[in-house]
């Protein structure tokens, strides 16, 4: 994964790339205020909400450019039922307000389908708002439980659910670190909590002792007294479930610590700023997480990774191989139904069987949460995220070489 993205050229890239849309509708230039005939469109119009501004705006970039590459590949191949596909971005700013704004302005731009989110607790208002209107939803990063728990028709999911990851965390401590107490915290969100929860209660379940608990509010400069809190606990490690930013203070801060705790894992942190804002402190950092683009195997896979490079001249960031596939299934979805109307797209989503996507064979489940999603912990070694184990088919646990 290439490790030179400059956090701030990120930021002014993504305001360029996508802030003409933003600017519009605050100048009050005029918009569509109801949704347009779907099928009177020249085009087919798939909407990305995503956190183009704000901290998370370089993770939201590449969830867009992931959505790019796949619309521009379909339309290259003749775009679906003789129609080219448009993706239509739209600034979430990881905020639940902002989210619910951003749905809303997708469903007056006429989108027959939506595939992206990044952060839950903004996926979970975009949610309402587009099933009120039945647009179906494919999740191509947000991993909280609550999204798929509705029981509604039109939500999917291209990675795996934080519940799931929680066992594969607790699984991970116990059988690779032989780690004895695990002090877990969370940053608030829905996201972070929903994980901690479900990584507590497997870490419970595994006779691994949790004996420190904290949620801190994201954004500080300082967690000293939680470190050291989680430190005077005598933790053999230390799980963050928040996002880059806070897990590099940590980190920081773990550094200062004598002795340190043995070993401090994230997750939702396999992404380059990690390891830009959190430099040698980060050294050594395990990380689980659904598979980075570059360490997927298939054929399909390998040319995601050398079309991402080619297109955009930096390697692909950890969700944009996810939102890839989320524009994938919706195509197909598309061309099965042989219709745009938002209800046939979400019935052949559920019909959809063995979808082969650039992250391996994709369906979903009643739930529409992916079946099989994959798991593996990495590792910053060199400046780099490397492999550290993975589970194979029969749930043994295979050591990176």
């Amino acid at each position: 994964m290439g490790m030179t993205n400059d956090g701030g050229f990120i930021r002014v890239a993504v305001a360029l790339r996508y802030g003409l849309m933003a600017l519009a509708t605050c100048a009050g230039l005029p918009i569509a205020l109801a949704p347009q005939d779907a099928q009177a469109q020249d085009t087919i119009k798939i909407g990305v909400p995503a956190p183009l501004s704000g901290s998370y705006a370089s993770g939201g970039a590449d969830i867009v450019d992931g959505g790019r590459l796949a619309v521009d590949q379909i339309n290259a191949a003749g775009g679906e039922l003789g129609r080219k596909l448009e993706l239509v971005p739209q600034d979430d700013a990881c905020n639940p307000d902002e989210a619910a704004k951003a749905a809303s302005q997708l469903v007056a731009a006429g989108v027959v389908a939506v595939a992206g989110g990044y952060c839950s607790s903004a996926a979970l208002p975009e949610l309402r708002v587009l099933h009120d209107r039945h647009i179906p939803y494919v999740l191509g990063a947000s991993t909280s439980p609550q999204l798929t728990e509705h029981g509604w028709e039109d939500v999917f999911r291209t990675i795996g659910r934080a519940d799931a990851q929680g066992g594969f965390v607790a699984h991970f401590m116990q059988d690779m670190l032989h780690a004895k107490r695990a002090a877990v915290i969370d940053d608030g969100s829905t996201y972070s909590q929903g994980l901690a929860q479900s990584t507590i209660a497997a870490l419970k379940q595994d006779g691994v002792e949790v004996v420190y608990d904290h949620a801190i509010t994201p954004g500080q400069a300082d967690y000293r007294d939680v470190i050291k809190a989680a430190a005077d606990s005598k933790a053999d490690v230390l799980y963050f479930t928040g996002y880059y930013n806070d897990a590099a203070v940590l980190a920081k801060e773990r550094r200062e610590l004598t002795p340190a705790i043995k070993y401090f894992m994230g997750n939702g942190t396999a992404d380059p700023s990690l390891i830009e804002k959190g430099g040698r402190a980060v050294e050594g950092m395990i990380v689980t997480t659904s598979p980075l683009p570059q360490f997927f195997q298939q054929p399909r896979a390998r040319r995601f990774v050398k079309a991402y490079e080619s297109a955009y001249q930096r390697a692909p960031g950890p969700y944009s191989v996810y939102e890839y596939d989320a524009i994938g299934v919706a195509a197909q979805a598309i061309k099965n139904a042989k219709s745009t109307r938002p209800e046939d797209i979400a019935a052949a989503l559920h019909a959809l069987t063995t979808y082969n996507g650039a992250t391996g064979e994709i369906e979903f489940d009643q739930k529409g949460d992916r079946v099989n999603a994959p798991f593996m912990a990495v590792t910053v070694r060199n400046g780099k995220f490397v492999p550290y184990a993975s589970l194979d088919a029969k749930g043994r646990w295979v050591a990176a070489k």
